[in-house]
């Protein structure tokens, strides 16, 4: 891993200024050669479509020139609600050049969408026409309904993709467009082929802000984040000086709205000159992507594949049925990886999982486990170089009050050409104690530096539920609950899942004389939560909830509760004889299971086990 002390002194290491300046370095260079390929179906031998770096290049410009055509200039806002396509790509790199992309999740609430665009003021929303089985057409037409700020509505079809006969019956059973609202609705390709295939206009050389990226989703207004070119390109550079190759192959089956697939694949590759490749609209989610990954990684030849643990899992329950001998790394991020499937995957592709630590306020990665050196397992590697990354105790307003020893706990804070300090958030009141001393981007999690200098996330300092890589505020759960009238209190937390990492989970507190049932109260808030990947899975009734001396609820306790009911009962399913006795806090490890043995098994049985839980296990001493 190049160190921090190795790198150029930054921005000097930077040739380019601009997003645009660079993909037209990176297209003189790599001019006929694959730069971005998708497929709408998953199939091995299903039709793609490839462009070349030139040709990004000039249909980047074209999505430029056609954003500054409808009133798009520096400072104004460019949305899309796209699922994966080439279409997402040429949209993100072309108002990133005209004036601010801002990418978001489709399968948000209307409401929600709503409140992005006007919070960010966005003049144009690029999304799906009307296709059968999607609702994306729907959702943005309602969103839009509620932004008046919005000018243009720019549709791509996904007909184009597709041959006879699919591509006949479209038009027959595509759903009726509803214009909801009064902007100018537009087509995506009849506009932009009609532009110059080179800039029209003066490109703003500065360091402007071009990117707003939002944050959760689950609960009100989501915050919206700010980039930089030079945060952009950072991501870019970075790669390239620790694994990234022009003769790379990335497999990109995360959506576009998120920052995993915008800055460390895609600008990996904008900065390289590797092949970005997109399985279906729904990446991961597609039908058959699971199915056929490994047909699809021989396919076309891929040599890094992006993943993350919930995509791990399902994979390792398929077998590997292809030839994936031009894999040579995995890079997993998002949420931690259970030691198992560290190892399982390892075992059945001969490929080492690079495990990494991003965050979408610092621009996506900051750290991440060397390519070529000592890989720690269950460690998040080293920060990258020009991020530098302390661990603080601090308090609310950011005052820090230590920096932490080796191996001493406290919350992770960093600076790197991605962190705007100061102005992280549009919203500047979400901007207060942010940053600890001033410079510091406080990310809210908790973690240690080890002798070696390799970084391990130990827990979060925030509540967050991170199901899948999605984050889920626990107060949306418990404020629907607080809604019933026989509840006192409520405390969401995220227990153990083996393929999802955490699924949201509840305990409840009922007041004096209270009546409802586990029954009632999941059927009260199913209808109050807005988002389905919200909804408790699990949710339990207690006497009493733990609670700290003044009167919080204490969710470490609510923790230990479900560590311990989901470890039981994992091990009872696998007939395994042993019991988890109780959880523990370790300072270097977090919440670790306590494990008794109540019969005759070993270490590699339980293994198989509760390794497949991202929070580790110990035998018990007694």
């Amino acid at each position: 891993m190049l160190k921090v002390a190795e790198a150029e002194p930054w921005p000097d290491c930077m040739a380019q200024r601009t997003v645009f300046e660079r993909l037209s370095s990176t297209a003189d260079a790599n001019a006929g050669r694959s730069a971005l390929s998708f497929q709408i179906k998953s199939g091995p031998t299903d039709p793609a479509e490839t462009f070349t770096w030139d040709q990004v290049q000039a249909k980047t410009a074209q999505v430029a020139n056609f954003f500054r055509s409808v009133g798009v200039h520096e400072g104004d806002v460019v949305a899309y609600l796209l699922p994966n396509c080439n279409e997402a790509v040429l949209t993100f790199l072309g108002a990133a050049t005209a004036g601010i992309v801002c990418p978001i999740n489709p399968t948000l609430h209307p409401d929600q969408i709503a409140s992005i665009l006007r919070e960010t003021g966005a003049k144009v929303v690029v999304t799906l026409a009307p296709f059968p089985k999607s609702e994306v057409a729907e959702i943005a037409a309602q969103s839009v309904a509620r932004a008046p700020n919005v000018e243009t509505v720019v549709e791509v079809d996904l007909r184009r993709y597709l041959t006879p006969p699919l591509s006949w019956i479209i038009p027959l059973i595509r759903p009726k467009r509803k214009t909801l609202h009064r902007a100018v609705t537009k087509q995506f390709w009849q506009e932009v082929d009609a532009q110059p295939t080179t800039l029209s206009f003066q490109e703003d050389q500065g360091d402007r802000i071009c990117a707003n990226f939002h944050t959760g989703g689950t609960t009100g207004m989501p915050k919206i984040v700010q980039h930089r070119h030079s945060g952009m390109l950072y991501q870019g550079w970075v790669a390239e000086k620790v694994v990234v190759k022009s003769t790379d192959v990335l497999m990109c089956p995360l959506p576009m709205f998120h920052v995993f697939a915008a800055y460390p694949i895609l600008m990996a590759c904008l900065q390289t000159g590797a092949h970005m490749v997109m399985p279906t609209p729904a990446g991961y989610r597609g039908d058959g992507v699971m199915d056929n990954y490994w047909k699809l990684v021989e396919r076309w030849g891929v040599t890094f594949m992006v993943t993350v643990p919930t995509a791990v899992s399902a994979l390792m329950q398929r077998k590997v049925d292809a030839d994936v001998s031009s894999l040579e790394f995995a890079f997993c991020g998002s949420a931690p990886l259970p030691i198992e499937l560290f190892k399982r995957f390892q075992e059945a592709t001969g490929v080492t999982i690079l495990e990494g630590y991003g965050m979408t306020e610092a621009t996506c990665l900051m750290s991440g486990n060397p390519p070529y050196g000592e890989k720690k397992v269950g460690s998040v590697g080293f920060p990258f170089p020009h991020t530098d990354l302390r661990i603080f105790h601090c308090d609310e307003a950011g005052n820090v009050s230590k920096e932490c020893a080796v191996d001493e706990v406290g919350e992770i804070c960093l600076t790197n050409p991605g962190v705007i300090t100061g102005h992280t958030y549009t919203e500047t009141a979400k901007n207060v104690g942010l940053f600890a001393d001033g410079k510091y981007l406080r990310t809210g999690d908790l973690g240690r530096i080890d002798a070696e200098g390799y970084l391990w996330i130990t827990g979060r300092a925030k509540d967050l539920i991170i199901r899948g890589g999605h984050n889920i505020d626990p107060a949306v759960i418990e404020e629907a609950l607080a809604g019933h009238p026989d509840v006192a209190f409520a405390g969401a937390i995220g227990q153990p899942d083996q393929h999802a990492g955490e699924l949201p989970c509840a305990y409840v507190e009922l007041i004096d004389g209270g009546t409802a049932t586990v029954e009632e109260l999941q059927e009260f808030v199913h209808d109050l939560i807005p988002e389905r990947a919200a909804i408790p899975k699990h949710l339990e009734i207690l006497d009493e909830l733990p609670k700290t001396a003044v009167g919080k609820v204490f969710k470490p306790d609510l923790r230990k509760m479900a560590i311990t009911r989901i470890y039981n009962s994992a091990a009872a399913e696998a007939m395994l004889p042993i019991t988890i006795v109780e959880v523990r806090e370790e300072k270097s490890r977090g919440l670790v299971a306590i494990v008794r043995k109540d019969g005759d098994c070993d270490d590699e049985a339980v293994g198989d086990v509760l390794g497949l839980f991202a929070r580790p296990w110990m035998w018990s001493d007694t």
